[in-house]
């Protein structure tokens, strides 16, 4: 009988491992990696657009419906859809709706500076100092759920009507958001960074300028969100309350002037026109803000 060979060559152990660890470090890769592509115009239509816009279109059916049957036959009380168009039509023919617009969005943005120059320093103190924490920490939570309009009277006995009293209203609102936001997001730092600074020699200013803030980002864009909120909100409740001819007119005297004049028109109007602003203000400023910092920290896939 004839022998056969059966002896086969020697299996390198080393080689299998090396090939299973090259698999392993490519799929890490492939986790790591984003795949970088332009959204098609078709799906950000259906996925951004056509849901706001069908709910827009929703709401004035709803309110159609309860003019056109009757449901509400009082149009001092609810007005229709095509009355409020109206009005606002006359007022932008008459070169005056930009002008309610920019009256209130030029304060509004101007004290949401100011909030953000004297809210960020404040913050950051009450963050890393113990002792201020413990002074003023509490008193920074009881004035972010004090109701804003609650500032006008004292304000405007303070200052008069005129448009400090207005800006002193939107610091006190805005203010101690904006520092409780970097205050949660500071908390939120992790220790390991702020070790690692100190070893490459980050302390002090340098390291709150390179380590701290970056490191809290996440949480004090949050609060410049609600700060803008706050801002909004106290700026509407001033100029309802405080209404004076030489403030000129923007949208909360505009609100205000409907009420005087039991024109629900004209209260739709304002109403819609403050709603309008605050939204586009968010996704203008402060929603591509946010974006743009949690894709830098790997929160967020483009596409």
């Amino acid at each position: 009988m004839a022998s056969t060979d059966t002896t086969r060559p020697a299996r390198d152990p080393g080689a299998k491992d090396g090939g299973d660890l090259a698999g392993l470090e490519a799929g890490l890769d492939a986790l790591e990696s984003v795949q970088q592509r332009r959204t098609p115009l078709r799906q950000t239509l259906v996925e951004k657009v056509l849901p706001p816009t069908v709910a827009v279109l929703l709401v004035l059916a709803v309110w159609q419906a309860l003019v056109s049957f009757k449901i509400v036959d009082d149009p001092t009380k609810l007005p229709a859809p095509s009355d409020v168009w109206d009005v606002l039509h006359q007022a932008w023919l008459q070169g005056e709706l930009l002008g309610y617009i920019w009256t209130s969005v030029s304060r509004g943005l101007l004290g949401f500076c100011f909030a953000l120059i004297i809210g960020t320093p404040l913050g950051l103190l009450v963050a890393r100092v113990k002792f201020v924490r413990a002074a003023i920490g509490p008193i920074l939570s009881g004035l972010q759920s004090l109701p804003s309009v609650a500032w006008v009277p004292p304000a405007v006995i303070w200052l008069g009507l005129n448009n400090s009293m207005m800006y002193a209203v939107i610091l006190l609102g805005a203010v101690p958001s904006i520092a409780n936001g970097l205050v949660s997001g500071v908390d939120q730092v992790s220790p390991i960074f702020l070790r690692a600074g100190r070893t490459l020699g980050a302390t002090g200013l340098k390291g709150t300028w390179h380590i701290v803030l970056p490191a809290a980002l996440p949480g004090y864009v949050a609060g410049l969100k609600q700060g803008w909120a706050f801002s909004w909100r106290s700026l509407m409740a001033a100029e309802i309350i405080a209404s004076f001819p030489d403030l000129g007119v923007g949208l909360g005297q505009l609100l205000e002037n409907g009420r005087n004049a039991s024109d629900m028109a004209m209260v739709f109007e304002a109403i819609l026109l403050i709603l309008v602003v605050g939204i586009a203000i968010d996704l203008i400023i402060f929603s591509p803000l946010e974006r743009w910092v949690l894709r830098s920290r790997g929160l967020l896939v483009k596409g």
